[in-house]
């Protein structure tokens, strides 16, 4: 059995539209924020809802499909592997990113047949 060693998967909607760019290559890659939520319940009995956000890149041919199909608010199961992108700002301080590169996407919701 092969074992994939980074894999996640989520399911939620998209926090804004892709960001598209085409490289020097022709290749395009495309960036956007993704919502997932969970609910529970907290130790008093309340409910709660909480959203965590996600940075998605896809390269390729899945961005040209983020292109032609995502937009703000639609629903997609998204899988792919977790990165850690390290940068630094203009004032010299360092940072470190989580992204989750795609590599499969899947359309769910009324519309899903549309983008097949």
């Amino acid at each position: 059995m092969n074992t994939l060693r980074n894999s996640i998967q989520l399911i939620g909607r998209l926090g804004q539209d892709p960001e598209i760019r085409t490289l020097e290559n022709g290749s395009k890659v495309a960036n956007f924020r993704f919502a997932t939520d969970d609910i529970y319940t907290d130790k008093d009995g309340n409910r709660k809802d909480q959203t965590d956000w996600h940075n998605i890149v896809a390269w390729g041919t899945l961005a040209e499909r983020c292109e032609k199909y995502l937009k703000k608010g639609k629903e997609v199961v998204i899988q792919g592997r977790l990165t850690y992108r390290n940068w630094e700002d203009k004032n010299g301080s360092k940072h470190t990113s989580a992204e989750i590169v795609m590599t499969e996407m899947l359309f769910v919701g009324a519309k899903a047949e549309e983008a097949k």
